[in-house]
């Protein structure tokens, strides 16, 4: 390929170079008077600065720095004309470029001259892929590309499109543990709203990559479900939300246009914002989901995906609760509460996530009746009975009723509640929403009844990291409770 020669190029572009050099050293019979002759037929032909030249030497300025400042000078004007070129329209644009391309090429591996070929080859929306080989080839041009070069290459080479985006995915990961497993880094795990999460450094940089290129995106969906399926760590769960939200802030209409849930994550993205779900965004939440039809299952696996984000599973329990609070309030029962169906319909959905794409079985998951008809109303009998508590201890010392209380409101938990637990990720995640509620409420005994029924059933529960961050933050502020003696 034309740059590959002993000459880099040069000769390829009419200009004499080391071939030329060397010829003529070697066959002609005064060496110095080849030297001067190579000088004044290939130094800067212009008359008026002949006698300039003298004055160089007199200033001690060598040749060299003055024929480096002039290409320099000249260098970086031939960018700036390179960048006119790029306002022009149409085919004019991408004719004159590849014009330029073509005549510039030849001498990439001349450093002084690279910026000028990689303006060219930046500003290009097709490289051929004769040029491509020669950048992928040569680490050191590889590494001097701009993204937008690098795009180029990376579209139809997966593995070094996977070499780059790798130590990003890592990162990310180990940014999000370093959170999740220590208290000191601040104030929570679920601190923050979701845009200024999606602010961070890798996000930012793998939509950087990205670009508007559809192929990158879909490969680095690719790389997330297959780390996803390997691992099942739920941060790659996150990071596919938060990265198709970052897209979406940046107005990437070629890459969020094309991804069937972006519509879906956007919509759930404001309710994590506003921590609500109205009866409009319950609507809409709900008309993705009946609007899958046969043939589109698929897209259950993303969807399910983008449920299994922490965050995601967080926001649908808590607000599940919220409405299961509410319920006790209202004296009503958890079936005749559409929002809070569609809530654990939606968790449902999430929690089985690696189980679909494992073996990529796309049906959404069935809403069993126990959870609905059992566990819920036991769930409210509980709460029931910590609120019973918490106003016997409003009372008098002398009008408290402690005998009932103890028997009646402080006993284990109904058998219904620890048989679903153990046989539902739902319930589970909706135990470990109604036990954090009691650390919250500093509610010792109601935190204690139902403790140990976690112990034994949240292994590998895709929320359990993030409760054990969150009960344990809790916990802390409960040492006091915990130091007084019963």
């Amino acid at each position: 390929m034309a740059g590959s020669g002993g000459g880099f190029g040069l000769e390829e572009i009419g200009i004499p170079g080391r071939e030329y050099l060397r010829e003529a050293l070697t066959s002609c019979t005064d060496p110095l008077k080849a030297i001067e002759d190579f000088q004044v037929e290939n130094g800067v032909l212009l008359p008026s600065l002949r006698p300039m030249l003298p004055l160089l030497d007199l200033h001690g300025i060598k040749r060299i720095d003055f024929h480096n400042s002039v290409l320099e000078d000249l260098r970086d004007k031939l960018i700036a004309q390179i960048e006119t070129c790029t306002k022009m329209e149409g085919k004019d644009r991408d004719k004159k470029l590849k014009d330029l391309l073509l005549k510039s090429f030849p001498v990439i591996k001349i450093k002084q001259l690279r910026p000028v070929v990689m303006s060219v080859l930046k500003n290009m929306t097709y490289i051929e892929d004769k040029y491509l080989r020669v950048l992928v080839r040569d680490k050191e041009l590889y590494a001097d590309c701009d993204i937008e070069i690098k795009r180029h290459l990376w579209r139809d080479n997966q593995s070094l499109f996977g070499d780059e985006v790798s130590p990003l995915l890592s990162q990310y990961i180990k940014d999000k543990e370093k959170v999740l497993f220590s208290y000191e880094t601040g104030p929570g795990f679920f601190t923050g709203s979701p845009k200024s999460r999606r602010q961070a450094e890798v996000i930012q940089k793998l939509a950087e990559m990205i670009g508007t290129n559809v192929k990158l995106y879909d490969m680095t969906l690719q790389f997330l479900r297959t780390l996803f399926l390997r691992t099942r760590n739920v941060h790659y769960c996150t990071l596919r939300s938060e990265l198709l939200m970052a897209l979406h802030d940046r107005e990437v209409q070629d890459v969020i246009s094309v991804d069937p849930c972006h519509k879906f994550t956007w919509c759930l993205d404001a309710c994590i914002r506003e921590r609500n779900v109205d009866v409009k965004r319950s609507r809409e939440l709900q008309g993705f989901l009946d609007a899958i039809r046969r043939g589109q299952e698929q897209v259950l696996g993303d969807l399910s995906m983008t449920l299994c984000d922490p965050f995601a599973i967080n926001f649908l329990s808590t607000s599940a609760m919220k409405l299961v609070n509410h319920t006790v309030t209202q004296e009503g029962m958890p079936r005749d509460q559409p929002v809070l169906l569609l809530l654990l319909r939606m968790l449902a959905l999430g929690l089985s996530a690696w189980e679909m794409i494992e073996t990529q079985d796309f049906r959404e998951p069935k809403l069993e009746l126990p959870l609905i008809l059992q566990f819920l109303p036991a769930m409210m009998s509980l709460i029931v009975d910590d609120q019973v508590r918490a106003l016997n201890v409003k009372f008098p010392v002398e009008e408290r009723d402690t005998a009932s209380i103890i028997i009646d409101h402080s006993g284990p938990p109904p058998d219904m509640y620890d048989a679903q637990v153990s046989q539902s990720p739902i319930a589970a995640a909706m135990a470990m929403q109604y036990t954090l509620q009691t650390c919250k409420a500093k509610d010792k005994i109601g935190l204690m009844r139902v403790l140990g029924i976690l112990a034994q059933n949240i292994r590998g529960h895709p929320f359990e990291d993030a409760f054990l961050h969150s009960l344990v933050t809790g916990l802390i502020g409960m040492k006091e409770d915990f130091e007084a003696e019963d």
